[in-house]
C-alpha cells in the first residue's frame, strides 16, 4: 500500500523553510552580535574617558604597529557598525586621535561604508517586497523620497542627519535601494561628518597630555574642530539650496510668447 502523497501546499511549505531560515540569518547573527555587545558590557568602553584613560598605550600600540593597528580599528568600527550599535561617533573620534586626519578619515569613511552595506544586504535579503509592502513610520517616508531620485535622497540623508545612522541603512534595503547608489550615496555623504569627528580626535591629543577633562562638545568648540564643522555644515545645506534653487526655477511662469505663441500673430 502506496504511503500519503504530501499535498501541493505541503510540499511547497517544507521547500520554502530552508530558504526562510537562510533569508534570516544574517538578521540574527546581526541581533545575537548586538546583544553580545551590550551582555559583555562592551559598551562602557565607547567612551571618551576610556581613551583618555589609555591614550598612551593606543598611541604607543600605534606607533609600534601602524598597519596591524589601522586593521584592526577599520575591522571593529565595520562591526560596529554592522550591528548597529551607538557610540559610532565616539569610535571615529577614537580613530582621529590615533591615526590623525591622513589616513583616519578616509579608513573611517570606508569601514562605515562596509558596515552599513552589511546591514543594508542583510535588511534587504530577510524581508525585501514583503517589507516594502508593509512598511509605515520613517521606512515609508523614506521609500518615497528614494522613489524621487535615489542618489539625491541617499545622499542627502547622510549629509543631514534626520535619522540615525543605522535606520537609513534598514531603511534603505526594506525600500530596495539600488546597490550602486547605496554604496555611493552612503560614501559620499559620510565623508565630511566623518572629518568633523576624525578632525576632532586629532586636536584632543594636546587635552590628553595636559590631563584636562573633556568632553565631545568641549572637543568641538576648539578652533580646528569649528572650522571643519563650517565645512560639514556648509556642504550639508549645498544640496539642500540647490534643489530649492531648482524648484523655484522651475516653478517661474514661462513667458507669454512660449505660453500663448499666436498672441505675436495677433
Amino acid at each position: 500500500m502506496a504511503g500519503p502523497v504530501d499535498s501541493p501546499t505541503t510540499a511547497q511549505a517544507g521547500s520554502q523553510k530552508p530558504s526562510i531560515l537562510i533569508r534570516l540569518a544574517p538578521i540574527v547573527l546581526i541581533a545575537a552580535a548586538f546583544i553580545g555587545f551590550f551582555a559583555f558590557g562592551l559598551n562602557k568602553h565607547l567612551s571618551l574617558q576610556t581613551l583618555q584613560d589609555n591614550h598612551r598605550a593606543l598611541s604607543d600600540f600605534v606607533d609600534a604597529s601602524f598597519w596591524q593597528a589601522l586593521g584592526l580599528f577599520m575591522a571593529a568600527y565595520v562591526l560596529a557598525v554592522a550591528i548597529s550599535v551607538p557610540g559610532a561617533s565616539i569610535l571615529t573620534v577614537f580613530g582621529g586621535f590615533l591615526f590623525g586626519l591622513w589616513p583616519g578619515a578616509p579608513a573611517i569613511v570606508v569601514a562605515a561604508t562596509i558596515g552599513a552595506y552589511i546591514v543594508y544586504v542583510a535588511t534587504r535579503t530577510a524581508f525585501g517586497e514583503s517589507m516594502r509592502e508593509r512598511a509605515g513610520g520613517f521606512v515609508k517616508r523614506m521609500e518615497t523620497g528614494f522613489r524621487e531620485n535615489e542618489l539625491s535622497y541617499m545622499l542627502l540623508l547622510r549629509l543631514v542627519p534626520l535619522f540615525p545612522f543605522w535606520a537609513v541603512n534598514i531603511a534603505a534595503g526594506a525600500a530596495g535601494v539600488r546597490t550602486r547608489n547605496f554604496l555611493l550615496g552612503t560614501f559620499l555623504g559620510i565623508i565630511p561628518g566623518s572629518f568633523v569627528y576624525a578632525g576632532v580626535g586629532a586636536t584632543a591629543g594636546a587635552a590628553f597630555e595636559q590631563g584636562e577633562d573633556i568632553s565631545l562638545s568641549g572637543l568641538l568648540l576648539q578652533p580646528q574642530s569649528l572650522a571643519i564643522l563650517g565645512v560639514f555644515i556648509a556642504l550639508s545645506l549645498a544640496p539642500i539650496i540647490y534643489r530649492s534653487t531648482k524648484t523655484a526655477r522651475s516653478a517661474e511662469p514661462l513667458d507669454i510668447e512660449t505660453q500663448n505663441p499666436d498672441a505675436s500673430e495677433a
